[in-house]
């Protein structure tokens, strides 16, 4: 067990990749398990701190998706797409028996959650979708897109976190211990000592190729179909993935939505910030 309190863990996948999870809390607890899922560059290192609240009362576990972090990283870069992640997600509850879960997910993680919402109905029970929507504005995205195609290296930790505070300025962040440990959520160090992504930049080829996500007609079909299951939506203020008129239309196409913004901060809340932990812990009182 690793030092804050979570088992290290791998499956495999139908395509045979060997994939790393983190695994926090008590299997048998009687409460409901709580999966948590990084946006697309990601992993689940971002999801420790939420995850140490959460696993005093309930299991959460927080996979790497293919290509990042722990992960291995695809033969073919065409299965990097949706499809492929949610079987790899299907797979990973089926084998870990879980049968009920609340999905937490950020970005591209919060879409996944939705399409699971609608994929297992009986297994997924509520869904937190952090700063995104059934629309995704385009600029936000070209800009994410043509950052992570590149590998950026860094010399040294510190220039790494400067590196990520002057490309995010909007994030919560504010101390230099808080940047650095961001950044050792985001580069990996090499066999030189220099620092790379944390992720294949091959996984930016299916979206370039028009292949790696739903259209946003698509998108707001599974709005829709999810709408029985209990739901917190987070937007960062001044986000430019999720726009205040879409965040608007969740709520209008879906009266019972929590709703919560962070005020001054961009893609994406961190989940940390005040306002998230307390719409969180409400969250998971109800359900």
């Amino acid at each position: 067990m690793n030092e804050d309190g979570h088992r290290e863990r791998h499956y495999t996948t139908f395509d045979g990749l060997r994939l790393f999870f983190r695994d926090w809390g008590d299997a048998l607890t009687g409460d409901t398990a709580v999966l948590c899922l990084p946006g697309l560059t990601r992993n689940s290192k971002d999801f420790i701190r939420l995850a140490r609240r959460l696993s005093r009362n309930r299991r959460v576990v927080a996979p790497d998706l293919r290509g990042r972090g722990r992960s291995a990283y695809a033969r073919d870069w065409r299965s990097y797409e949706p499809r492929v992640y949610l079987e790899d997600l299907r797979h990973l509850l089926v084998g870990l028996g879980i049968g009920h879960v609340v999905v937490v997910g950020t970005s591209m993680g919060g879409l996944l959650g939705l399409a699971l919402a609608v994929l297992l109905p009986s297994t997924i029970r509520g869904l937190v979708i952090n700063d995104v929507g059934p629309e995704v504005n385009q600029a936000g995205s070209k800009r994410i897109l043509a950052y992570i195609s590149t590998d950026r290296p860094q010399p040294d930790w510190p220039s790494a976190a400067r590196h990520l505070r002057q490309f995010l300025p909007t994030l919560s962040l504010r101390s230099d211990e808080e940047w650095l440990d961001f950044a050792r959520h985001t580069f990996r160090e090499s066999a030189d000592g220099t620092l790379h992504f944390d992720w294949d930049v091959n996984l930016a080829k299916p979206i370039a190729a028009g292949k790696g996500g739903a259209e946003e007609g698509d998108l707001w079909r599974l709005w829709r179909a999810a709408q029985r299951i209990p739901m917190l939506a987070i937007r960062g203020g001044v986000s430019d993935i999720l726009s205040e008129a879409t965040f608007a239309r969740m709520k209008a196409e879906k009266p019972d939505l929590d709703q919560v913004t962070v005020p001054g901060v961009g893609h994406a809340p961190t989940l940390d910030e005040p306002e998230c932990r307390e719409a969180l812990d409400a969250f998971f009182r109800r359900h």
